[in-house]
Parts: structure tokens; C-alpha cells; sequence
């Protein structure tokens, strides 16, 4: 496990944006497991950034999305796809063809859940995973649990999460109550995971996932068995830390 200190939310994006970028370069056809909410929105800058500048090259890239609510069309402005659209895809030349999530749409859980293994299954992988953090140690929506989930399921959201969501939405009866996610057994095939982890508010959550005890109770705690896990968080992150 190797953790970089960043000064700052800028210096973590930028970083995070790095250890991406060098990926692509060096493998052009990379899969890139991809992440949404606030955290990675300074990445995904960073990343358009270089590939407007003639640094990166996205022609070859698949991409593997963690997560979808369910029950949101791909053009709602909270779906995840609608994220990804519009802070990454449409900004660098990535094929779309070439991009995955999971389909919100589909009410069937058990077949859509079983589709998007397929899919990962036939990109042979994910090269590397891009994980955020949350509250609760949720890494995708795999939320504390008695077991962790191994592949992608539909999963209830907690109060918490929704909780965190709703913001992004009108009114709290707006927020999904449901989601697709890959499993955490899905996430530990990734090759390569990168955890970029942001403020003073997760600096609980990121102590326990990192030195408490591995446990379905923190979701994120999995990670201390993966072979090769980077983290990159902020000083506010980091505070908890000895």
C-alpha cells in the first residue's frame, strides 16, 4: 500500500490525475475503472486538462463505471452516466461505445447485475480502479454490511448515504433508494486501485479503513488486502492519521 500526502484538494487531484495519466500512457488501450461524486471532479479536470493540452490520448480507453442508481434514465442530470458525460466523456476523445455503466433502467436486478460482470469479464479486467470514500467507508454503494457482496448486485441505500446524496437533489423523496454496484469482490480484481480521499470530515472513515480491523462494518477496510492499493488524500484527510 503506498500513501501520498497532498497539501491540498488541488495537489490530491493532481496527483490522482498522474498516476491515471501514466497508465494511459503506457497502456493506450487501458481499462479505467471510474468513479462519481465530488472527489474525483478535480481529477476528471485534470485529466481533460492534459488531453487538450496533446498530453493524453483516450482513443484506445475503455472504461468500467462502479455504479448506477437505479431507476434514472442516462439523461437525468443526477444519473451517474449524466456525471461522466459531462465531466469527462464529451471533453476528451474516448470512445462512448467503448464506455460502461451500469443501466439504471433495467428493473430486472438479477439480470442486470449478471450483464455487467459479462461486460468486465470481456474487458479482461480492470486495469485500474479509481475509488472515492464515503462516510460510512462505502466504496462504491457497497454499504456496511454482515458480508461483503462479491460481484455487482442492486443494493438499498442507507439513511446515511441518502442523506449525503440529497443535496444533489430537489427534495429528498427525489433521492434513489436503490442503486447497481460492482461488488467488492468485483472492485479487488482491479489490478491496480487508486483511493483519493478529500477534507477533514473523512479523516474517521479513511483512520479506521486504513488501520482498524478488515471488516464488512467499513467496506473500504477490504482494501488492506489488495496487493497494490495507492492512496492519495489531502493534510484534512490525513489528520487522523499517526
Amino acid at each position: 500500500m503506498k500513501l501520498y500526502r497532498a497539501k491540498d484538494y488541488k495537489e490530491m487531484s493532481r496527483k490522482a490525475a498522474d498516476i491515471i495519466s501514466s497508465l494511459v500512457i503506457l497502456k493506450p488501450d487501458c481499462v479505467l475503472g471510474l468513479a462519481t461524486g465530488s472527489t474525483p471532479i478535480g481529477t476528471y479536470e485534470e485529466l481533460v486538462r492534459r488531453y487538450q493540452n496533446g498530453v493524453l490520448d483516450f482513443s484506445q480507453v475503455c472504461s468500467a463505471n462502479l455504479d448506477e442508481y437505479k431507476g434514472l434514465t442516462r439523461d437525468n442530470e443526477q444519473s451517474y452516466y449524466y456525471f461522466m458525460y459531462n465531466n469527462l466523456f464529451k471533453h476528451v476523445n474516448i470512445k462512448l461505445k467503448n464506455t460502461n455503466i451500469p443501466n439504471g433502467m433495467e428493473p430486472d436486478s438479477l439480470e442486470e447485475c449478471l450483464r455487467y460482470e459479462k461486460v468486465i469479464d470481456c474487458l479482461n479486467g480492470v486495469d485500474l480502479q479509481l475509488l472515492g470514500l464515503g462516510h460510512n467507508g462505502h466504496i462504491g454503494f457497497n454499504e456496511p454490511a454482515e458480508a461483503f457482496e462479491k460481484i455487482t448486485h442492486c443494493v438499498d441505500l442507507t439513511a446515511s448515504t441518502i442523506e449525503a446524496n440529497k443535496r444533489f437533489f430537489e427534495k429528498e423523496e427525489d433521492v434513489p433508494r436503490q442503486a447497481y454496484t460492482m461488488g467488492i469482490g468485483t472492485i479487488m480484481k482491479a489490478k491496480k486501485i487508486l483511493l483519493i480521499v478529500s477534507g477533514e470530515d473523512k479523516a474517521d472513515i479513511l483512520q479506521k479503513s486504513l488501520c482498524g480491523p478488515v471488516t464488512p462494518h467499513v467496506p473500504a477496510s477490504i482494501l488492506q488486502l489488495h496487493n497494490d492499493v495507492t492512496i492519495v488524500a489531502d493534510e484534512a484527510a490525513l489528520s487522523r492519521m499517526k
